[in-house]
């Protein structure tokens, strides 16, 4: 494995306002391919999956596509004036990917994990809502491919990533219907099921989620359907930049990114 570059912050480029880019630190190269983590994991336990994932992450082993984040557009009637409220985020086009553009893997991961990749990279993970959302702007929908044998294996996550791979056949842009997002959710919250992760999504083509919003796992539990999607954590409401965490505390607002009551971004410390 070729030397990491580690402990380097992100900042996204603003410089188009269709797109966010998210740079590679100074000075990294990426140390191992989507093929050959997936050869080094294989028989981890997924403490130490985490572990390599996470560094190789946070030294910039992400493909470049991948940090080309997409904007997604949202709407609601201010329920007390009935005025239109818009707004957009901007999301990674995949899950969360080790590699490079000619070699890369989706990595699937544990929430704490997501947790700690997402802060490092001004990122936070996405509600159930905004997995809907990203599902009905996305320009690739595959159809959704369970398998049933050795599920939180790292050999059926590699093996899960080549098939949807091969129902990709190279089409490019906003993908989804493809994993199961691990989400922030208000049934997670800081003094409730805290060791527990939230998943939802892995849309049908005829736009119905599988996997309705669900907490049953505990948190170190991560198999190969579940996706990691990124998404900067700056909203912009009517055009100002808000942080998320802003925008989740408004009575208002909050329902431009949350369909439950209230989604506690404090869950997965």
């Amino acid at each position: 494995m070729r030397r990491l570059v580690i402990g380097l912050s992100f900042v996204f480029c603003t410089a188009c306002s269709a797109r966010k880019v998210l740079p590679s630190p100074k000075g990294a190269i990426p140390a191992i391919s989507g093929t050959e983590f997936y050869k080094t994991v294989t028989t981890w336990h997924w403490k130490e999956r985490d572990s390599l994932a996470v560094q190789l992450v946070l030294a910039g082993d992400m493909p470049a596509f991948l940090r080309k984040f997409v904007r997604i557009r949202t709407s609601i009637a201010d329920s007390a004036t009935g005025q239109k409220i818009d707004a957009s985020y901007y999301v990674a086009p995949d899950y969360l990917s080790i590699g490079t553009d000619a070699d890369w893997a989706r990595v699937p991961l544990t929430p704490m994990a997501a947790r700690k990749i997402a802060d490092s990279l001004n990122c936070f993970l996405p509600t159930r809502k905004m997995v809907d959302d990203i599902y009905k702007q996305s320009v690739v929908k595959l159809e959704p491919v369970p398998m049933y044998a050795f599920r939180d294996s790292s050999i059926t996550m590699w093996q899960h990533h080549l098939i949807v791979e091969g129902q990709r056949k190279g089409r490019k842009g906003l993908i989804a219907g493809i994993k199961k997002d691990v989400v922030i959710s208000g049934k997670i919250t800081r003094s409730e099921k805290t060791d527990r992760v939230a998943i939802y999504g892995w849309h049908r083509l005829n736009g119905v989620a599988i996997q309705p919003l669900y907490t049953g796992h505990v948190n170190w539990y991560a198999d190969y359907s579940h996706g990691i999607r990124l998404v900067y954590r700056k909203i912009f409401v009517n055009g100002r930049p808000m942080d998320y965490t802003e925008v989740l505390k408004s009575p208002i607002l909050h329902r431009l990114l949350c369909d439950e009551e209230y989604c506690d971004f404090y869950a997965y410390p």
